[in-house]
């Protein structure tokens, strides 16, 4: 290539590079005007914005304030009228104590005036009393004279009428309670009367709660109690029996409450004595084999008592039980033998009534079956005896007999009121429940006594081995409403005087004789 061509083609480089650096800038130019028009709008733009934004600032402001400055009025208009109505109210209590203040120095003033007036009253007051008391001795002087009695004569005579007057009303109304409480009992339940179970009467006690071991010498008392006393506490220990040896000669007492203790007790120490070998290694072996035999005892007892009544299939736990109430007595009564009574009397009468007899005997043998475990199980012994015969497989009517004996709970059906019957013929059989002669006769005596001591009693008879007391009254002196006094005067007085099993029944007998004579 020539060196023009190569000139020319240079030239044509430059005037190519030339070209795009001129075109280049005026680009350049193009886009710096853009960027600062567009710089110039957004500076007007926000220039606009920034004098809204004071403007709404400077609005919100001036709102504020006018919001504070109308609550500040409100509160203030508020606390001026508070401050008003507090002044009001200031003013009328002002108003209300100068009132109250006049109103008691007016009350001060009356009182003073009243005050001497009373004192001027009191003094008259005093003036016509002692006038009155002398007007009223002369009228009791004159009253006297005329009626020939004193003051207290003539009290007494209205004291005693207006008793008397009171008494015959009372006897009144009590004759009309008991006339309706007698026709409301045939159709309301009768009421259960709770009554506590007195096993022995205080005249047996010692009777009751002692056994005597006889010995042949005075010799043997020493043996007894043993070096530094332990065989008699080996055998109070084993036997659960307090043994008294004193001055007593040939004789060891037994005492304790439980019959059964004190029987194996009493054989346990007559065993000893005969064997002579007494300590307490035998004391005890001695104890336990006759605490076998009497358990052996007791089940025939109730044995023998199941087979003399005819009843059978009873469970032999319930027998041994029933063994054991031959050594349980009511008010000297021994309670096995009186079981018996019972089974034999429920069923006589349930034969009579067209029942079943050897139900009615199964329910009279146990139903003092409670007797034997009443002192170690709290309750009723007829509720304590239902409880046991149910656990041992009884009938519910037999347990529901048992339970009602004594009413402890309501009467069910004829067999409850049969054991009951039968129950009270056993107890109330003379001779059953013994007592001491001289004491049973001093009983009576009492009785009797204490009927007679009443006004207007003629005679008194205590009957049905003192159950049953009947008083004969002067009919002229009481009336039929004062003879319903006079029983239960009598029958509270021997409740509160006598000691005694059971119940005494009172009867008062009022006769009205009309007596005229015919002549001829």
């Amino acid at each position: 290539m020539s060196e023009i061509s190569i000139l020319l083609l240079s030239f044509g480089v430059l005037i190519g590079f030339a070209v795009a650096y001129w075109l280049k800038g005026k680009t350049e130019s193009k886009k710096r005007k853009a960027i600062e028009i567009e710089s110039d709008r957004i500076i007007e733009e926000a220039k606009r914005q920034a004098d809204t934004l004071l403007k709404e600032a400077e609005l919100e402001a001036k709102d504020r304030l006018f919001k504070m400055k109308n609550e500040f009025d409100a509160e203030t208009r508020e606390v001026r009228s508070e401050l008003k109505k507090q002044e009001k109210r200031l003013a009328q209590k002002s108003e209300n104590l100068d009132s109250k203040q006049e109103q008691q120095d007016k009350r001060d003033r009356e009182l003073v005036w009243k005050e001497k007036q009373i004192q001027k009253r009191d003094e008259q007051l005093v003036e016509q009393e002692q006038k009155c008391n002398v007007l009223i001795e002369e009228q009791k002087q004159q009253l006297e004279r005329i009626s020939g009695l004193t003051a207290d004569q003539a009290k007494d005579l209205l004291i005693n009428a207006m008793e008397n007057e009171a008494r015959y009303e009372g006897a009144k109304l009590i004759k009309r309670i008991e006339h309706e409480a007698k026709e409301e009992a045939d159709k309301k339940a009768k009421k259960i009367i709770a009554t506590a179970i007195q096993r022995y009467s205080g005249d047996f006690i010692a009777e009751r709660t002692v056994s005597v071991v006889p010995l042949p010498s005075d010799e043997m008392k020493g043996r007894i109690i043993g070096r530094e006393g332990r065989n008699i506490r080996a055998l109070e220990a084993a036997t659960g029996i307090d043994l008294i040896i004193d001055d007593t000669p040939e004789a060891v007492i037994l005492s304790g409450f439980n019959p059964i203790r004190r029987e194996v007790a009493r054989l346990s120490l007559m065993r000893l004595i005969a064997d002579g070998r007494i300590h307490p290694a035998r004391i005890e072996d001695i104890v336990k084999a006759v605490e076998q035999e009497v358990d052996q005892a007791i089940k025939e007892a109730g044995e023998q008592a199941t087979f003399d009544v005819g009843v059978h299939g009873i469970n032999p736990e319930l027998i041994k039980v029933i063994g054991r109430l031959k050594f349980r007595t009511s008010y000297a009564q021994n309670v096995l033998q009186h079981s018996v009574e019972v089974g034999f009397l429920c069923g006589i009468m349930a034969s009579e009534l067209g029942l079943n007899p050897k139900l009615a005997k199964r329910m009279g043998l146990l139903h003092d079956i409670g007797k034997a475990i009443d002192h170690e199980v709290e309750g009723p012994h007829a509720i304590i005896g239902g409880k046991l015969a149910k656990k041992y497989g009884e009938s519910s009517k037999v347990v529901q007999a048992i339970s009602a004996h004594h009413e402890d709970v309501p009467p069910a059906s004829v067999y409850d009121l049969l054991v009951q019957a039968a129950d009270s013929l056993s107890g109330a059989r003379p001779g059953a429940r013994k007592e001491l002669l001289e004491n049973y006769v001093k009983r009576l005596e009492d009785l009797e006594k204490i009927a007679t001591s009443f006004q207007g009693v003629a005679n008194s008879y205590a009957i049905q081995a003192g159950r049953e007391l009947r008083v004969i009254v002067e009919g002229e002196k009481i009336s039929d409403e004062e003879s319903i006094l006079l029983s239960r005067d009598i029958a509270k007085k021997i409740e509160e005087t006598l000691t005694f099993p059971g119940q005494i029944k009172v009867i008062v007998i009022r006769e009205t004789r009309a007596i005229e004579y015919a002549n001829k």
